[in-house]
């Protein structure tokens, strides 16, 4: 198998899965020759220290390559679990690395560790420590995008969402206002508000439900209750038989964004399910997202790459 053929199997498994599945040794393997021939990658560099836990990050680049370049903000998914980590969602920064683009792959606070607002909290820091720290890893500051899975499908609608006046941002480094160019959520809850109270979504529960004031709790990190004009332009890629997260919640968002004059697209996974998606729609969503980030302007500059070696 060439690395070319091995690479387009990664993407094809890694983005069909569900956010907090472990992934196969064969395209692990993959990957990692991928890195060591391509990029260059910055490990486990420390973005804050919060509840008494060094929060980190990996960043990833291309070798060779001069100039600012479009970054992607990877968040994982696993319901705010400390059994989802970074490390094992690591796969799915792969199809923007092949694009061309830096990656930095983000871990947070799971609800063992800090209940909500927590998580977001540190992925508002994520990306402040990126624009501070752009020059060094070569980010594109106007070209940053945030994307992610479940959980960090709502990392990455919140992270792009919320205004500085919710008061979330008093530990991150830095007071320049966000620049976030898009956002590409993957199957992310978009209103807390509907499920805080639902027995069947213990993610929901987990993370906010707790605390006395969970009401209050979900408002403050409901993307939905920061629609408004000036945006990033936004899609969303969710199946219309989620059973974990509803499918309104992305029919809906968008709706709402589209009303208040952003540029945001739904992709529908037909019978898509929480991930998992079959491996003709995991294709044709990753088509879409090309043509969503070529159509706002954030692909110049961009190598894609590629490589015939065997892995």
């Amino acid at each position: 198998m060439t690395r070319s053929s091995s690479f387009t199997l990664i993407v094809m498994l890694t983005l069909a899965l569900p956010a907090a599945a472990q992934r196969p040794s064969e395209e692990a393997a993959a990957f990692a020759a991928f890195l060591s021939t391509g990029h260059q990658v910055t490990p486990n560099i420390t973005y804050l220290t919060a509840s008494g836990v060094e929060l980190k990050l990996d960043v990833y680049r291309p070798r060779g390559s001069s100039g600012p370049l479009p970054t992607v903000l990877f968040f994982h998914g696993g319901g705010y679990r400390i059994t989802a980590t970074k490390e094992a969602s690591v796969l799915n920064v792969v199809p923007w690395l092949q694009m061309g683009w830096n990656a930095v792959n983000v871990e947070y606070r799971p609800s063992n560790v800090a209940l909500a607002p927590a998580a977001v909290e540190d992925a508002r820091c994520a990306v402040r420590w990126v624009m501070q720290n752009a020059k060094e890893y070569g980010v594109d500051t106007d070209r940053i995008v945030l994307t992610g899975q479940s959980a960090g499908g709502h990392l990455a609608y919140i992270g792009a969402m919320l205004p500085e006046s919710a008061g979330l941002d008093r530990r991150c480094p830095g007071r320049d206002p966000l620049k976030i160019a898009a956002v590409v959520s993957w199957y992310g809850v978009s209103d807390y508000t509907t499920l805080v109270d639902d027995p069947a979504r213990d993610y929901a529960i987990t993370w906010i439900g707790p605390q006395a004031n969970r009401t209050e709790i979900a408002t403050l990190v409901s993307p939905m209750m920061y629609v408004r004009p000036g945006l990033p332009p936004t899609l969303v890629i969710h199946g219309d038989a989620d059973p974990v997260v509803p499918y309104d919640q992305a029919v809906r968002v968008v709706g709402a964004l589209k009303k208040a004059g952003v540029t945001a697209e739904l992709f529908t996974v037909p019978g898509g399910r929480h991930g998992n998606f079959p491996r003709e729609h995991v294709l044709r969503a990753w088509s879409a997202i090309e043509a969503f980030l070529m159509k706002n302007g954030l692909m110049k500059g961009a190598a894609r790459q590629t490589a015939s070696a065997q892995p």
